[in-house]
């Protein structure tokens, strides 16, 4: 249920971002879904990839600075207060959550969110228990017609 995701470090300026990209469609790497985040010196992409060990290679070859960690995917109900039930079973069970960024899954009805948990498997749990769909590594890569199971 664990996703990995890769975090790759650019500089803030014009044209850092199209290089990591191009790096890895030169190694015919697709990316499933990514975040783009920014300080005024640097940013930080969030990638979720379905060959990350590969991709986190092809990225360390190409001089960039990057950390690989694990995240969760949510699906939730795409309508008013979708997001704010699932935020109250994080706060209720004092789940620390460090950030999130969501994605079109293409399910009627539902939208999926990436989400960065200090303890992520106390999240699993307590978010399983209150009824949340946490989706299999493949389902978020592949979508859910795909899916391997």
């Amino acid at each position: 249920m664990k996703i990995k995701q890769l975090s790759v470090f650019l500089e803030n300026r014009p044209g850092q971002l199209s290089a990591p990209i191009r790096a890895l469609a030169e190694a015919k790497i697709n990316i499933s879904t990514l975040c783009l985040a920014d300080t005024k010196e640097f940013g930080i992409l969030r990638l979720i990839i379905e060959e990350h060990h590969r991709a986190k290679t092809v990225l360390e070859q190409a001089g960039y600075a990057l950390n690989e960690c694990e995240v969760l995917a949510v699906e939730i109900p795409d309508r008013p207060g979708g997001l704010a039930e699932m935020l109250e079973v994080v706060s209720a069970k004092r789940v620390n959550l460090s950030y999130m960024y969501a994605f079109s899954c293409g399910q009627s009805g539902r939208a999926m969110l990436v989400l960065r948990f200090d303890d992520p498997d106390r999240a699993i749990s307590e978010l399983t228990e209150a009824g949340m769909n946490i989706v299999s590594d493949s389902a978020v890569l592949f979508g859910p017609k795909q899916a391997k199971n």
